[in-house]
């Protein structure tokens, strides 16, 4: 699979079976479509193209009018996203930059500077509830009209459902807010996860006795927050165990080494020896967020937030010993 930032590379495919969307968690519903896409694309001998957006759109209009309560919880981080669309086999990504100038075209201008010149679309597969252009003026009926003005194939896929749920990123999101680990498992064909490079923090963790693995999510609005009950993947040869916070640390200083960012603090349950006391420093994990414990907490000292950490290991210990599918191998 290969990765663009933009179009304007000199290596990219001159035509392509494309999709387009900003793929905030490749839940089924994308999978669906992925697998719809990559048929179409062997049946005409061109690549498959996924197209999508960084900074979400809706992150890019939340800042330029000063209204953060436009931006979406982020399920995914960028490196997330494309590790699933990886997975669903596409041959290529497009990652455009969403910016005042992209936010402005025209949906005609976008089908001819973007789709045509920029990408080569020979089919276009999109939603059924797909918008495009500035304003968001540009609909299904618009693209297909443009297809056949233009000699290029579009479909439209309907929504994918399961248990008579609606697939899609919005409900994923409400799934993960509202700590449903098990319905946004449903969704998305696989355990909510994140993954990434685990950094140096504070170390306050270690001065407890509950040594963590640090990991930055790269959004301040995620879409999951709280103690989880978690397996790490990376470290060892079989997932490890453990506890996890997801979200700002309320009981620690806010001007404290990571500046506020959004951490994924986890404790392995059982540390491998072989690692060592800084082993897990620049690997990368994948942590899977399998039941969440309680929201947050602020604790008043810290022999309370020690305590704390203590009773969230015995909970995570519980629940493992209590569902041990969850601790189970997988890829």
């Amino acid at each position: 699979m290969k990765i663009y930032r933009g179009f304007k590379h000199p290596d990219i495919a001159p035509a392509c079976a494309l999709t387009i969307g900003n793929f905030d968690g490749v839940h089924r519903g994308h999978q669906a479509m992925l697998s719809l896409l990559k048929g179409e694309a062997q049946q005409r001998g061109v690549p498959s193209c996924v197209l999508t957006f960084e900074p979400h759109p809706r992150d890019h209009f939340a800042a330029i009018t000063h209204n953060p309560a436009r931006a979406p919880a982020r399920v995914g981080t960028l490196r997330d996203k494309l590790i699933d669309l990886a997975a669903c086999g596409v041959d290529q990504i497009v990652v455009l930059p969403f910016d005042s100038h992209l936010a402005n075209l025209s949906p005609m201008d976008f089908i001819n500077q973007v789709l045509r010149r920029g990408l080569g679309a020979t089919y276009v597969l999109v939603g059924d509830d797909f918008r495009f252009g500035a304003r968001r003026s540009g609909d299904y009926a618009l693209l297909d009209q443009a297809g056949l003005d233009q000699g290029f194939d579009v479909a439209r896929m309907n929504s994918y459902e399961v248990h008579n749920l609606r697939v899609s990123s919005s409900a994923v999101r409400e799934a993960l807010g509202q700590g449903r680990m098990k319905d946004a498992t449903r969704l998305m064909g696989h355990p909510y996860r994140i993954s990434g490079h685990v950094v140096h923090g504070r170390k306050l963790g270690r001065s407890l006795g509950f040594k963590t693995l640090n990991m930055r999510f790269a959004h301040w609005k995620p879409a999951a927050s709280g103690i989880f009950a978690v397996l790490v993947y990376g470290l060892s040869p079989q997932p490890l165990r453990g506890v996890a916070n997801m979200g700002i640390r309320p009981s620690l200083d806010p001007n404290d080494v990571n500046g506020g960012r959004v951490l994924l603090e986890t404790h392995c349950l059982d540390w491998p020896e072989s690692l060592g006391a800084e082993g897990a420093y620049g690997k990368i994990v994948r942590v899977e967020l399998l039941h969440k414990l309680h929201e947050e907490r602020k604790y008043a000292s810290l022999d309370a937030l020690t305590a704390g950490i203590h009773q969230d290991c015995l909970d995570a210990r519980t629940y493992f010993d209590t569902h041990p599918e969850a601790g189970s191998t997988k890829t």
